[in-house]
C-alpha cells in the first residue's frame, strides 16, 4: 500500500469501471429540508429514521448524476448521530462521491441543522452509504471512473478505500464461519 501522508499529483483516476471518468464536484448533491411535526420521535425530536431516508434520497442523487443510471442502495456504513435534531430546524444534507468500483459507489453525506432564526449550523450526522448503478432490469452496470482533483478528496478517497477494505474483509470472514458452521 502506498505511504497515506504522500499525495500524488492531482488529479487521479480511480475505479476500475468505465474508462470515462467524472469528478467528485459533477455528483455533488444538496438536500434542504424543514423539520416538521410529523417528523418528531417520541422524545419531541426527528426521528432518526427520517434523516436516514433524506440521507439515502441525497446519496441516491449524487450517485444518480455520477452514473447517469438508476442505482439501488446496497448498504449504509458507519451512521453517526452526533447530536439530536429539533422540530422546526432546517436540515440540510451534503452529499459527495468518495470512491467509485466497478459497479458501486460510496457516498459521503454530512447533515447540519440550524433554527430558522439564525443560531448557525451544526454538524448533527454523517454517514457513508454504498450505491449500485443497475440498467432497466436491476442488473448492476459498470459506472464511470472518479476523477479525484484536491487533497481534500483524495483524502476522502483514501478513507473510503479503507472502509471498503474493512467491509471485504468483514465479508469474507463471515463466508468462511458460515462454512464451518455448516
Amino acid at each position: 500500500m502506498t505511504d497515506p501522508r504522500v499525495i500524488p499529483k492531482l488529479p487521479v483516476e480511480v475505479g476500475t469501471g468505465l474508462d470515462e471518468a467524472r469528478s467528485v464536484a459533477n455528483s455533488q448533491a444538496t438536500l434542504t429540508q424543514l423539520m416538521s411535526p410529523g417528523d418528531a420521535n417520541l422524545w419531541g425530536n426527528v426521528f432518526g429514521g427520517v434523516i436516514l431516508a433524506l440521507v439515502d434520497k441525497v446519496a441516491w442523487i449524487s450517485a444518480a448524476r455520477h452514473c447517469e443510471n438508476p442505482c439501488v442502495t446496497a448498504s449504509f456504513d458507519q451512521v453517526d448521530f452526533r447530536s439530536p435534531i429539533e422540530i422546526g430546524e432546517v436540515v440540510t444534507l451534503k452529499a459527495s462521491i468518495n470512491t467509485v468500483g466497478r459497479t458501486s459507489m460510496e457516498i459521503g453525506v454530512r447533515v447540519e441543522a440550524e433554527q430558522v432564526h439564525g443560531g448557525g449550523r451544526r454538524h448533527t450526522n454523517s454517514c457513508y452509504v454504498t450505491m449500485v448503478a443497475v440498467d432497466e432490469e436491476f442488473c448492476p452496470i459498470p459506472v464511470p471512473r472518479l476523477l479525484v482533483e484536491t487533497e481534500d478528496q483524495y483524502r476522502r478517497w483514501q478513507d473510503a478505500e479503507e472502509r471498503r477494505s474493512a467491509r471485504l474483509a468483514l465479508a469474507e470472514e463471515r463466508r468462511r464461519r458460515r462454512g464451518l458452521d455448516g
